[in-house]
């Protein structure tokens, strides 16, 4: 196994500048994490506009359901489609992907700005999850290909970063824009055409390795026995990691907070809390994941729990930021678990494997919490019975690691 920092462009696939050869540093860094960050503003930006969006469609049927639909349904795709944009992405090329998805996702996203029914704002969101898909799948990949071993650790946790404190920003930005009519935030979409360009001079397309060239363009099989523990793991890490993003504001209502600032306030304190963990995750990468899974899951247990055991808003608050404290350390481990599987022929197809994963967990997070509720009497006692899962979880981690004694910051590039 190498532990080396850098991945170099090899001399047939020149670097950025036209050079026979380059390293990835902090512009490709800069670039991957602001194109990581267009899954978050697909998924939350609309999020304040939904009341709104509901009035205006008040007559047609089913009102109440299909509009929720518009804000989950690119999470349901990303989910599904994930695996096969990782299949693009080794098959074909990783930047191309990326390139094409940003130009469609600059497209549809700002489609629901002309468009005058729910079923066409549905489709043009299931578009807007494809491109997504690849995006997020194509970005990760590369983060994985330019750098291993510690850097490689801190640049996923970086990407965990970015996202969580991208989203406390996309909510507020969505809820001004929103003031001013539910189809303007729409427009914030068109931003994914200021990446284009950069990407298109700066991000390059490593090369496949030699051995891989001799083999023709028969792809090698991914190692699907050893992702099978990672993406269950991850299934689960995504129904805890979405509950409270969800929940939490129907948490606060219901024992009697009216105010949408203090929602907002706690809620932000939870994101920060999960940037805080990521920040975390990148101190301890020394560290295999049978080390980390379990406490990350047990802090998720244990502030899912007290959110779940009062009524009190300030120690509401504390139960949010302890699970947001774990599950900012819980995605970058798990995502590191699974890329650190792969050589650079496997990469796109199992880093798209365990995004879809994740993605379908969080997609079903709601539904699941939802039954759950409606069998124990509440949205409080269904958060408590998921934090006693997530404890259960924190022990079955322990042997679905039991064979990785090989720390997160080293890699088998």
């Amino acid at each position: 196994m190498s532990d080396s920092s850098t991945l170099r462009a090899p001399q047939t696939a020149p670097a950025p500048g036209g050079h026979s050869g380059g390293t990835a540093g902090l512009p490709q860094l800069a670039l991957l994490l602001a194109a990581s960050c267009l899954s978050v503003l697909g998924a939350v930006l609309i999020a304040p506009v939904l009341p709104r969006m509901t009035d205006e469609f008040a007559d047609v049927p089913g009102v109440d359901v299909l509009v929720p639909i518009v804000l989950t349904v690119p999470s349901l795709i990303i989910g599904l489609t994930a695996p096969f944009a990782g299949f693009i992405a080794d098959a074909v090329d990783r930047k191309r992907l990326l390139l094409v998805a940003l130009v469609a996702y600059a497209v549809v996203g700002p489609a629901p700005l002309y468009l005058d029914t729910l079923p066409m704002i549905i489709g043009s969101r299931v578009a807007l999850g494809l491109c997504e898909a690849a995006i997020m799948t194509s970005c990760t990949t590369l983060i994985g290909d330019y750098w291993s071993g510690a850097r490689r650790s801190k640049y996923l946790a970086l990407q965990t970063l970015v996202a969580a404190l991208s989203a406390t920003v996309f909510l507020a930005l969505g809820g001004a824009l929103g003031s001013s009519g539910w189809r303007t935030p729409f427009w914030v979409y068109v931003v994914a055409l200021l990446l284009v360009l950069p990407i298109a001079k700066l991000i390059w397309q490593p090369t496949r390795p030699r051995t891989a060239q001799r083999q023709g363009r028969k792809l090698e099989a991914v190692p699907r026995r050893l992702l099978l523990a990672p993406c269950l793991v991850t299934l689960m890490a995504g129904v805890v990691f979405y509950a409270l993003i969800v929940q939490l504001s129907f948490v606060l209502t219901d024992v009697g907070v009216e105010s949408t600032a203090v929602i907002g306030g706690i809620s932000a304190l939870m994101s920060l809390a999960t940037a805080l963990g990521s920040v975390a995750f990148a101190r301890l990468s020394h560290r295999t994941p049978r080390d980390l899974l379990p406490v990350e899951f047990s802090l998720a247990a244990i502030g899912l729990v007290i959110v779940f055991a009062t009524t009190a808003v300030p120690v509401i608050t504390i139960g949010a930021i302890i699970t947001g404290f774990g599950t900012g350390m819980l995605l970058p481990t798990l995502l590191t678990w699974a890329v650190n599987r792969l050589d650079f022929e496997q990469r796109g197809r199992g880093t798209g494997l365990w995004t879809g994963t994740l993605f379908i967990g969080q997609f079903i997070s709601p539904l699941l919490i939802a039954g759950i509720a409606a069998g124990t009497g509440g949205l409080q006692p269904a958060l408590g019975a998921l934090g006693i899962a997530s404890l259960a979880m924190a022990g079955l981690a322990v042997l679905a690691t039991r064979r990785d004694s090989i720390p997160l910051n080293v890699t088998n590039d």
